[in-house]
């Protein structure tokens, strides 16, 4: 889907990069609540009509504009909450819980639904669901709450339930071949022009150090780097398990840190395996950022 114009940005294959941009989703949802305060609105479609009242009128309005909706697709989910479960589970969460009045929506997918990958509180806040042909009633259960889906045909034959509906309906997708695909996505590309070079969540990357993570909001990883930075700093030499257990975070999260922290200069590379690698900035010296 690459090139389509109504893109905020390519779409990301890096589970790290994906990871970022639910964070800007997050950021973003709670930046529109603040504007919808301003306005004293209740969500976005009646923003928009006292934005664009207010613009065509005499009353100052600063630089308020009408927000577009925003939809996130997730092609895999399996493959974020092998990387990041509990951020992964915590963002999908509370965007799903808070997002819908700000415009911002969420389809999520995977071929692997186990308890480990949908979770119950993310599967209770997903009331709407659709479940292709399952491998067992197992699987079906844990998409839909009930049996079903072991018994579809393949082929776009789909079970869909509705939020408000106590059983799921049977119902047939449509097949698009690769070559109708690219007639749609060239037909838009000509009509309005192609996918901007620089999608909004880039900006938390462009940083480094403890600042990398402060942009969109992020405080809670910036404060865990800088713990995990004067801890380094305390051992004169450090193990990415050590880190895990001093912050009491995820093995990922730790690892990941352990990585910035490397990028930073402040520790070496890893020599071997279950080495601790060598602090080379220690004391109260700030890193080079």
């Amino acid at each position: 889907l690459n090139g389509l114009p109504h893109l905020l940005g390519m779409a990301e294959t890096n589970v790290e990069r994906g990871l970022r941009v639910l964070r800007w989703v997050a950021h973003e949802m709670d930046v529109r609540y603040k504007r919808f305060a301003e306005l004293t609105a209740r969500n976005l479609e009646d923003y928009n009509t006292k934005v664009t009242r207010k613009r065509s009128g005499k009353e100052p309005l600063d630089d308020a504009k009408p927000l577009p909706r925003i939809v996130v697709l997730i092609d895999e989910l399996a493959d974020l909450m092998l990387f990041e479960p509990e951020e992964t589970e915590r963002l999908l969460t509370r965007i799903a819980q808070m997002a819908r009045a700000t415009g911002i929506h969420l389809v999520v997918a995977t071929q692997r639904p186990s308890t480990d990958v949908v979770t119950g509180l993310i599967k209770a806040n997903f009331p709407a669901r659709v479940s292709f042909a399952t491998a067992s009633i197992v699987d079906s259960r844990v998409i839909l709450d009930a049996p079903g889906a072991e018994t579809l045909l393949g082929r776009g034959d789909m079970l869909f339930l509705r939020p408000d509906a106590s059983s799921p309906m049977r119902i047939q997708g449509c097949f698009i071949s690769e070559d109708e695909l690219e007639a749609i996505i060239h037909y838009w590309q000509q009509e309005i022009g192609a996918t901007p070079a620089k999608p909004p969540w880039d900006a938390v990357s462009e940083a480094r150090g403890p600042e990398q993570w402060r942009i969109e909001g992020l405080d809670k990883d910036a404060d865990l780097l800088e713990q995990a930075i004067a801890y380094a700093r305390s051992q004169g030499s450090v193990s990415t398990s050590g880190i895990q257990r001093r912050l009491r975070i995820s093995y990922p999260r730790a690892a990941r840190l352990m990585e910035q922290m490397e990028n930073m200069g402040i520790v070496g590379p890893q020599e071997s395996a279950g080495r601790k690698r060598r602090v080379i900035l220690g004391g109260e010296e700030d890193p080079p950022l």
